[in-house]
């Protein structure tokens, strides 16, 4: 039972909607890559110049997000949504190392690499790492976890929810480790 349903629905204690700006005064764009047969991304561009980024996999699911960050007090944060796999090995291939370590780091170049010097270009954004974040959930909080560890120097933040446990850091610890939020559903 979910806290909607154990509320009551529209009862004094359900879950309010987060605000949002409908329509989005940012922009949607979508682009094919050739990694891959073709692999899209898709970025919201905010109406400011932004102050923050986020890279997330699964960025076939970013679209209302755009809504909610205009709709927030927060700064302006650009979105880039690398599009995940619908074949759910192969997702979790490219998510963890732990299933296919050839799979995996062709996917981590093109994820930190390529996808990130073309948004730097698209947007003319390139901003710290300390301005930079990566995102995830599930296996995507996985493949998260993994890229912000391994790329300290490019991801100052990782957001990580309900991730497997694929992934393990290697042996030696970095010196200098991104500021980690994680968090996990369940019962």
């Amino acid at each position: 039972m979910d806290d909607q349903t154990a509320a009551g629905a529209g009862g004094p204690e359900a879950l309010p909607e987060p605000a949002r700006a409908d329509p989005i005064a940012g922009e949607l764009v979508t682009e094919t890559f050739e990694y891959d047969g073709g692999r899209q991304v898709t970025v919201y561009v905010p109406p400011d110049p932004p102050e923050a980024v986020v890279f997330a996999g699964d960025g076939q699911r970013i679209s209302k997000w755009g809504g909610y960050l205009e709709a927030a007090d927060v700064p302006s944060t650009m979105i880039v949504g690398v599009h995940g796999l619908a074949d759910e090995t192969l997702r979790l291939e490219e998510y963890s190392p732990v299933f296919d370590a050839e799979r995996f780091a062709a996917h981590e170049r093109f994820f930190v690499e390529d996808v990130g010097r073309w948004a730097r270009s698209r947007s003319g954004v390139a901003l710290a790492a300390e301005r930079t974040a990566v995102f995830g959930v599930s296996a995507g909080g996985e493949l998260a976890l993994a890229l912000g560890l391994r790329h300290p120097d490019v991801y100052g933040a990782v957001f990580c929810g309900s991730p497997g446990a694929g992934y393990k850091p290697t042996g030696v610890m970095l010196s200098s480790v991104p500021l980690m939020v994680a968090w996990a559903f369940g019962r």
